[in-house]
């Protein structure tokens, strides 16, 4: 009776549109009036017990930094380096795009912004050079899932928090596979082009090469400051995002002076909103964790995934497929808060670490960034172009599947994710 209490009403709450936390919580205080398995006042203390964790100073610096940097000609600067660097090959326009994407997301850490930022510049020069609009665009929204897949990564620093693991290990966790979506987006985007006989607009030239990097150096630093102080022993994850968030001030207000000091205070304005509103999700999070814990949910889900089979490959992709589908139909930060805790019990179960399912996690997550009905990525892109939803989907079919496939393989091949830690020790 108290699990049909909690979750009808969980589910009515979500279903008329009412705030995640409160969808969280609410039901948990009706159901203890039916089934007290805990009291009220320690619910209420575990609120605290959610946020109370240093680490999650790290989110709302990280989407300073990225806020700062995203308005500070940083993506027109990427967009030149990757295009210096790509050349004259088949298809160039379209990796310079993946590629400014993933240096992109190496300094916003957020798909969307990723998409508004690199859409603007390369969407209108794509289809300028004789690329398909609707394929143009499928290829930005899809491309910029990697802002979350690159590290550092918002969805990774959220992961972090909720399970209590390490950011910075999640981070460098992220690296392999992060490269391996791009290099499978590229791959597509080439085939594509050379079907059609799409050639690139300029050839590869060293001196050109350099001083496109060199135009971009202090925006391709930031993340090498991020990962290299973290493992060289410098500083924390979160001690690192207050150190890129100063940085990112410092650049776009001095160095290339394209934030103002007004744009500077309603982005802190902008994230002091973000992060009330994420603390308003990991606190109930925190607290419904533990009321699933006392009523025995976590064990009985576990049990239903180990009843159908003991084997990891079969239980993974079970995982998997119910990530594909949450990712579908919930933003980011509800599907990690609510679904991680319960199904990493379960992965673990199998022998699945926690860093190896927080990569696999965030990457099914972002494949839900292009997919229906959510696909936050599409929307964007549709309203920078005026396209017809489904005329942009299609075309980005090729890409999902990729995205898949990179999923599975870092599902199945642990090494993809946790060898680069193994091998840095």
């Amino acid at each position: 009776m108290g699990l049909l209490i909690l979750f009808g009403t969980m589910i009515f709450f979500f279903a008329i549109g009412v705030p995640i936390g409160i969808c969280l919580i609410f039901p948990c205080f009706i159901m203890l009036l039916v089934n007290p398995v805990t009291s009220a006042s320690f619910l209420a203390q575990s609120f605290y017990t959610g946020v109370a964790s240093s680490s999650m100073i790290a989110l709302p610096f990280f989407m300073i930094c990225g806020n700062i940097m995203d308005k500070g000609g940083i993506s027109r600067r990427l967009v030149n380096a990757a295009n210096n660097c790509i050349g004259g090959i088949t298809g160039s326009l379209g990796m310079v795009t993946i590629l400014a994407c993933m240096f992109f997301g190496a300094v916003s850490g957020s798909a969307v912004a990723t998409v508004a930022a690199i859409g603007a510049i390369m969407l209108p020069e794509m289809v300028r050079h004789g690329y398909d609009k609707y394929y143009a665009t499928g290829l930005c929204a899809v491309a910029g899932g990697l802002g979350i897949i690159v590290p550092p990564s918002y969805p990774m620093v959220v992961y972090g928090v909720t399970n209590n693991e390490s950011i910075g290990d999640l981070f460098v966790a992220g690296i392999v596979p992060a490269i391996m979506v791009g290099a499978f987006l590229m791959l597509v985007n080439y085939f594509y082009c050379r079907k059609r006989g799409i050639r690139g607009t300029n050839k590869f030239h060293l001196k050109t090469a350099v001083l496109g990097f060199w135009d971009a150096k202090w925006a391709l630093l930031m993340p090498v400051i991020i990962l290299g102080g973290i493992y060289a022993g410098i500083f924390t994850a979160t001690e690192a995002a207050v150190i890129a968030t100063v940085y990112g001030i410092v650049i776009g207000c001095f160095v290339y002076k394209e934030v103002t000091f007004l744009q500077l205070w309603n982005e802190f304005k902008a994230t002091a909103t973000f992060s009330g509103g994420m603390m308003w999700t990991v606190a109930p999070a925190t607290a419904i964790g533990l009321v699933f814990a006392y009523m025995g949910i976590n064990k009985a889900i576990a049990s239903f995934f180990l009843g159908i089979s003991t084997n990891t490959f079969v239980v993974m992709f079970l995982i998997t497929c119910i990530l594909f589908l949450v990712g579908m139909f919930l933003q980011t930060t509800p599907a990690i808060v609510i679904f991680s805790p319960v199904l990493l019990n379960v992965a673990k179960a199998v022998g699945v670490s926690s860093l190896q399912f927080g990569v696999v996690m965030t990457l099914a997550l972002a494949i839900g960034f292009c997919t229906p009905p959510v696909c936050a990525n599409v929307f964007v892109a549709q309203s920078m172009t005026g396209l017809p939803m489904d005329r942009i989907v299609k075309p980005a079919v090729p890409f999902i599947a990729v995205l898949i496939l990179a999923l599975l393989l870092v599902c199945f091949v642990p090494g993809l994710s946790v060898g680069l830690l193994e091998i840095l020790g």
